[in-house]
């Protein structure tokens, strides 16, 4: 059964899809994991970025429609299966009415999820009924952040989310850490937000990654190319920090199972 992982912050422009992009391919690539990518995003940037025409193909807004099932919507790339998204997704909110709206996701995935070692979900940056979906059907969430004060607000105005959905929806829903990305140690506002990071972490009862992703062009090059960036710059520091971060998630995700816990049932 898979363990399944959303990623998310309600904040734009902290590097919640290029973390996405890289965990599922860093999972497959470097553990030879089977890994199905879910884009909920309505920019459909995670399909792009792992080398898909997101513009051709069913999406995941055709599968939450119950138009094609999630098997008809998976297609597969060089690192693993993905389900893309555009930008028909945006009308969500307001065309999804039906009483199971914040369970669609939940319930596409169930036929599919005894095939995957991972699945990896991509999120918009808003707290909407795409994001309750996720966080439904998640095990374990992952929060990218910027070292930007206002990064760190929105991780706050998550955690009201959270509880609820923890309340409602999936009682063991687990966030498994704060990744800080676009990271330089050598500045004081890096270091402060990384402070108040780990205080926020713990009033969550998780913790801040050990490994901080550092900033390099490669990252905003690599989707171009539709490679992952362990392929378009591996011994970039960012490339060699994912992967320490892929390590870190799977040692924390086989230690959760192994402990029965935090796995969504």
């Amino acid at each position: 059964m898979a363990t399944i992982i959303a990623l998310t912050n309600q904040k734009g422009g902290v590097g919640k899809t290029t973390t996405s992009s890289a965990l599922a391919s860093g999972l497959a690539s470097f553990y030879d994991k089977k890994v199905l990518a879910v884009d909920l995003d309505p920019q459909g940037s995670l399909g792009f970025s792992l080398g898909l025409d997101i513009e051709n193909g069913r999406t995941i807004y055709d599968v939450m429609r119950g138009q094609v099932s999630m098997q008809q919507a998976i297609q597969p790339t060089d690192y693993c299966d993905v389900v893309t998204s555009n930008i028909l997704l945006s009308g969500a909110e307001l065309e999804f009415t039906s009483h199971d709206r914040k369970l669609l996701l939940k319930q596409a995935l169930a036929p599919v999820v005894a095939s995957y070692d991972y699945v990896v979900i991509d999120t918009p940056p808003a707290l909407n009924v795409l994001t309750v979906n996720a966080y439904a059907a998640a095990d374990h969430l992952i929060i990218p952040m910027a070292p930007e004060i206002l990064s760190l607000l929105g991780i706050t105005q998550l955690k009201e989310t959270i509880d609820s959905v923890r309340e409602g929806l999936n009682p063991r829903l687990n966030v498994l850490g704060i990744i800080l990305t676009k990271f330089n140690r050598r500045t004081l506002l890096a270091r402060e937000v990384k402070e108040m990071a780990e205080n926020v972490a713990s009033q969550m009862g998780t913790c801040v990654f050990g490994t901080q992703i550092r900033t390099s062009v490669s990252v905003a090059e690599a989707p171009a190319h539709g490679l992952s960036v362990f392929d378009y710059s591996p011994k970039s520091n960012p490339s060699l920090d994912y992967k320490d971060f892929v390590q870190e998630v799977v040692s924390m995700t086989l230690g959760k199972k192994a402990a029965g816990g935090g796995i969504n049932g």
